[in-house]
């Protein structure tokens, strides 16, 4: 197995380095007035204090207790953590860009580069002169017979972010020049340089057969809350035409920020491709936000959060969904039901009693006793402990107000208490049967605005699950740092 590299060796030749915000030294070039607004919609997220738990098991959370005195089998204060409300209340985000896409190549150069935006498929007149007012000094260093590029569309084919580098050799005078439309018109530039190596970003290479199928030789390398992540994103952009792959020599690349003692460690990037070749057959990227979770995208624009926040179990089972369910019926009578028709009567009859049902609102998952359940995002332990139907139950308080619930478990994490921050990936509980349950799985809700959302309905869109127009820029940057080299068109 490949030992963890240093992030020198993301690349086969020079050292390419990512600092400053968000790991990368930026400067940025004031196009319009919007510019300082700009800056502060794309500021670095605030950090939080986090505490060094010591566990050989699962790490992955914040000390954020209510007190020393408060205790893991303690209730919620907040009885509206319980009130559900019923699916067809919930209004859902109309401003998701449902229609995003990226598309990226190396463009061959030629004497007239001012066309690129419309050689990529920008049809935007306002734009291609800004393009080609701002990038004389950028052309002036290029290098490489080809151009990189990466583009987003939103839309009816609003053009979203360009980046563009500086030649496909990347090393340490490569600089990226992302394009994004300003808010208020007009259009902005950010400018990334790669020069200071980063300490924080690593590069690790896995054997895919590894991934898919011995967690326990991926935990070797990767912090224990992100093998369950890394293996449900794998399981995602796993190319599903080509199934034998995971028998070759394919690897998946990963960039791996560590984090430190006021940041959880996250992937930042996956690849699943051929180390020979450097063919790329699948990519994911990771965007950070404020206001909601993070999630990930492909390279081509499609987001792949839906299934990470219906993925609570590595094994899973459906067994029931949302619905009217069959409850425990009144006790029948013990005289034998009549063996002729009854005569017609306005009331049914005593020995048929009528069958009786109630709302089913979450998902069951059907696993053994003691099965392993994640936390599907970041947040926070709003709830721990037994209630009611629920049996033992922990809800966790996940940003932009969304919180999930998981119910009817056996044990939870020994190390997990109210108030705690939660690391998405981090084991919580294990699978029981305790409550209003009729044999062992995992009760899993989710909540938006304390109404539930069933996760698979075909119609269900959240805002964390889009990309948003705001955050295109990130995404095709880290396209073109973060990685292979892309090929020429």
């Amino acid at each position: 197995m490949n030992k963890k590299a240093s992030f020198s060796s993301l690349f086969t030749k020079g050292v390419i380095v990512l600092s400053g915000c968000a790991f990368l030294s930026s400067t940025p070039v004031l196009a319009y007035a919007a510019q300082a607004k700009n800056n502060q919609t794309q500021s670095a997220n605030q950090t939080r204090k986090k505490v060094t738990v010591q566990s050989t098991k699962s790490v992955g959370f914040q000390d954020k207790s209510a007190g020393a005195g408060s205790k893991t089998n303690s209730m919620s204060l907040n009885p509206s953590l319980f009130q559900r409300k019923a699916p067809d209340e919930l209004m859902l985000d109309s401003d998701a860009n449902l229609d995003y896409r990226v598309s990226q190549g190396c463009l061959r150069r030629n004497f007239n580069e001012d066309n690129l935006p419309a050689s990529v498929g920008i049809d935007n007149r306002q734009f291609s002169e800004f393009f080609k007012n701002q990038t004389k000094t950028f052309f002036d260093h290029m290098r490489g017979d080809c151009i990189p590029y990466a583009v987003a569309f939103g839309s009816r084919n609003r053009f979203d972010s360009l980046s563009i580098m500086n030649s496909p050799i990347q090393d340490s005078k490569t600089e990226v020049w992302t394009f994004t439309p300003s808010a208020v018109g007009g259009f902005l530039i950010q400018q990334d340089y790669l020069k200071d190596e980063s300490k924080r970003l690593a590069e690790i290479r896995i054997p895919l057969r590894d991934v898919l199928y011995d967690p326990r030789k991926v935990s070797d390398q990767l912090p224990v809350e992100l093998v369950w992540e890394l293996n449900s994103l794998i399981k995602q952009i796993y190319p599903k035409e080509n199934n034998s792959i995971e028998n070759t020599n394919r690897v998946v690349r990963l960039i791996v920020d560590f984090g430190d003692r006021e940041k959880w460690a996250q992937i930042r990037a996956a690849e699943i491709m051929d180390p020979v070749s450097k063919e790329v057959y699948a990519n994911a990227f990771w965007l950070e936000r404020d206001d909601v979770p993070g999630g990930f995208f492909t390279g081509s624009g499609e987001s792949l959060e839906r299934s990470f926040w219906t993925n609570p179990l590595s094994y899973r089972r459906i067994s029931r969904g949302v619905g009217m369910v069959r409850a425990s019926s009144s006790k029948r009578s013990k005289s034998p039901a009549p063996t002729t028709k009854p005569a017609a009567t306005t009331s049914a009859p005593a020995s048929a009693p009528r069958q009786r049902y109630r709302a089913h609102m979450g998902i069951d998952y059907s696993a053994p006793i003691g099965t392993p359940i994640f936390s599907v995002a970041n947040g926070r332990v709003a709830h721990i402990g037994y209630s009611g139907a629920f049996g033992n139950l922990i809800v966790l308080e996940h940003p932009g107000n969304y919180h999930t619930y998981y119910a009817h478990l056996s044990n939870y994490n020994v190390e997990l208490e109210l108030g705690n921050e939660v690391r998405r990936g981090l084991e919580i509980g294990y699978v029981g049967s305790t409550g209003r349950s009729t044999g062992p799985h995992l009760h899993f809700e989710l909540r938006k605005n304390g109404i539930y959302v069933d996760p698979y309905g075909s119609k269900t869109q959240l805002d964390l699950w889009s990309m948003r127009d705001n955050e295109s820029g990130q995404l095709t940057r880290d396209i073109l740092l973060l990685g292979s080299p892309i090929k020429s068109n």
